[in-house]
């Protein structure tokens, strides 16, 4: 039986706004499980950020190679974050996805969730004849991962989970301006570059088309079923 869960196209959103949102909705699942109830709230945010770094937990704050005063002229904010993983970029023409997801009856642990999260990209990847797959000692999706000097990431993934519940996600690069990782080490590496959709298929993507064909293969990788509403429906849900 498929599980119900809450979608949602937050558009075009400030990194602050939408790790708040993140937070409520993480907060109020973990409430659900302690209290007992036998089926709690399963959401899918879908967004874009204005330009912005953003470091993981663990991650080398060296691997911004920025100051504060060129991530202005750039118009780019930072954040430290509580995901895992290093420094990523976020910006317009990327899909920003945020599974805060019930895992404890999705799957097996941390590793499968990441994979599931992959695996959908992987899919929604080859719906453009484009081959894509993970590489043996990081997370996200790449290409040309057996070509030593070609190999190249198209989505990030940095996640956080408690009590079995998920926050933060993935960041697909669609129409992504990948100038923007010029600036740091994108996820610590030195020695790999990053790519897009347009990039690979030399022409701007329409993200609506995208965001459709990823929402449908998460659905389908988490066993989900997709009840959409508007971001002011969402808002007004957890006031």
């Amino acid at each position: 039986m498929k599980l119900p869960a809450t979608f949602t196209d937050l558009g075009l959103i400030e990194y602050g706004a939408a790790w708040d949102l993140q937070e409520h909705l993480f907060n109020r699942i973990i409430a659900q499980k302690k209290a007992g109830l036998a089926q709690t709230d399963n959401f899918l945010l879908f967004c874009e950020h204005p330009h912005v770094y953003t470091l993981g937990k663990s991650g080398a704050e060296s691997n911004l190679l920025l100051n504060a005063i060129q991530l202005q002229a750039k118009d780019a904010a930072f954040f430290r974050t509580n995901r895992g993983g290093d420094i990523t970029y976020h910006g317009p023409g990327q899909i920003v996805g945020y599974p805060i997801l019930n895992l404890e009856v999705m799957v097996s642990g941390a590793r499968e969730y990441i994979e599931k999260m992959e695996e959908a990209i992987i899919l929604t990847l080859g719906r453009y004849d484009i081959k894509s797959e993970r590489l043996g000692g990081a997370t996200g999706v790449w290409l040309d991962t057996d070509k030593p000097g070609r190999t190249r990431k198209i989505c990030a993934i940095g996640v956080r989970t408690s009590h079995w519940v998920s926050m933060h996600g993935f960041a697909f690069n669609v129409n992504t301006d990948l100038q923007y990782f010029n600036y740091i080490n994108p996820c610590g590496f030195t020695d790999k570059a990053v790519t897009s959709l347009s990039a690979e298929l030399g022409r701007p993507v329409e993200i609506n088309e995208v965001k459709s064909l990823l929402a449908e293969q998460l659905a389908l990788v988490f066993g989900l079923e997709l009840n959409s509403v508007l971001p002011s429906s969402l808002n007004e849900s957890i006031l």
